[in-house]
């Protein structure tokens, strides 16, 4: 792969992710079958792409470390579920907005866990985040369903959050592929139960939207980005992904007339600054 050919991946892949709250807002399904569905097509594609580019997946397998990446699957599958919660009750706009504060919430857990001091560049992005999350929210009322969407993507953030920090000292040397497929196969697993119920009450346009959804915004997506990191640095590859809040409000607003305000689209601005400068890229949304 080519230098060229890595950033159109990697544009490729953030207009992936962007699309993601798109299928969610699209399918009438309910958050634990969308979540279930996709953790089923991302599989699929996962073992698909680990097939064609020779990505293991047993390899380096053992109890421990299938029980740490089993916990993050875990917070995983909880950020999915806040996330197209949020998405259902407050629009595309504002759930995507919100999961983005999920840099702040790294800096303050590698604190709290591993007393990582942090820098004056992580402090700005705390600060950035906090900024952009007071002039996003619509009303600082509880009873506001937009209120209440953005806290529900606030814990999407958080949790996806957690999720990142522990992939960084649990994965070790195991292929983000590899990464990817086990955490998905954890979350189809805690949801199989639910599976029937969720699964008879679903359209049939609702399959091919999660299908889209697993296979193109989870598969694809994280394929193309791993892809990419083979030529482009992280840290390059990181600034892509303050383009993934980006693409959501423009499908947002084109698709469903949810035309953000002007002080949305300012602290919107300043959430993706803080995006912009994330030097570690963390696991795709």
């Amino acid at each position: 792969m080519t230098q060229r050919r890595a950033i159109a991946s990697m544009h490729i892949a953030a207009l992936m992710f962007g699309l993601t709250g798109i299928f969610g807002k699209l399918t009438e399904a309910g958050p634990v079958a969308i979540v279930l569905g996709r953790a089923f097509f991302a599989v699929l594609a996962l073992l698909v792409f680990a097939h064609l580019f020779r990505a293991p997946i047993l390899r380096g397998m053992s109890r421990v470390r299938l029980m740490q990446l089993a916990a993050c699957g875990l917070l995983l599958g909880v950020h999915w579920l806040t996330f197209f919660h949020a998405v259902k009750i407050a629009g595309v706009g504002i759930a995507t907005l919100g999961f983005a504060s999920f840099p702040a919430f790294v800096v303050i857990l590698e604190w709290l866990l591993w007393r990582e001091s942090a820098s004056r560049m992580d402090l700005l992005k705390v600060l950035l985040i906090c900024i952009g999350l007071v002039l996003v929210t619509p009303d600082f009322s509880l009873g506001n369903q937009a209120t209440a969407g953005l806290l529900w993507a606030l814990l999407s953030g958080f949790c996806f959050a957690g999720a990142s920090v522990g992939n960084r000292y649990t994965a070790g040397d195991l292929h983000p592929v590899q990464v990817a497929c086990w955490q998905n196969l954890v979350i189809l697993a805690c949801l199989l139960p639910f599976g029937p119920t969720a699964v008879a009450q679903m359209a049939p346009l609702d399959w091919l939207w999660i299908a889209l959804l697993g296979l193109l915004c989870t598969g694809l997506a994280h394929g193309l980005f791993v892809a990419s990191l083979q030529v482009l640095k992280a840290r390059v590859a990181s600034l892509f992904f303050a383009l993934e809040p980006v693409y959501g409000i423009l499908f947002a607003w084109f698709l469903f007339a949810e035309q953000p305000t002007l002080s949305m689209l300012f602290g919107g601005l300043l959430i993706v600054s803080a995006l912009a400068l994330v030097q570690r890229a963390p696991k795709p949304a």
